[in-house]
């Protein structure tokens, strides 16, 4: 239960920090203010999870606890991309590339269909 809650705390940060960084890019650029936002979310959510993950690694300076807490949570909350370029970092690291490739292309191009398969499901029947 403790675990959970560490998650959902960091889950909830994560969330709030994500829609402040959105707001600050869409308020300071005037050029695809929404892409841009979602860009700086997922690049510097990338960033920290690759930090925590790295020091967590290398120096132990995480607990398991506050591992998950930040990596799982805040990341998790701030940005699903984080995870998702984790996951395929792991992969290339532990000399799965083939793997990874797969993920990356069934990741974008049948998550993308699902995008546009929901969108069609709620316009059925709309004549614009």
């Amino acid at each position: 239960m403790k675990t959970l809650l560490l998650i959902g705390l960091g889950g909830g940060l994560g969330s709030m920090l994500r829609y402040l960084v959105t707001c600050f890019v869409t308020n300071h650029i005037t050029r695809f203010p929404a892409i841009l936002g979602t860009f700086a979310v997922n690049f510097t959510g990338c960033l920290l999870i690759g930090i925590v993950i790295g020091l967590s690694e290398r120096y132990a300076w995480f607990s398991p606890q506050m591992r998950l807490f930040v990596a799982t949570g805040i990341c998790g909350g701030y940005t699903t991309f984080s995870a998702f370029a984790y996951e395929n970092i792991n992969l290339m690291r532990n000399g799965d590339y083939f793997a990874g490739i797969i993920y990356i292309l069934a990741s974008i191009i049948i998550c993308l269909f699902a995008t546009y398969i929901g969108f069609a499901i709620v316009n059925l029947g709309n004549t614009k």
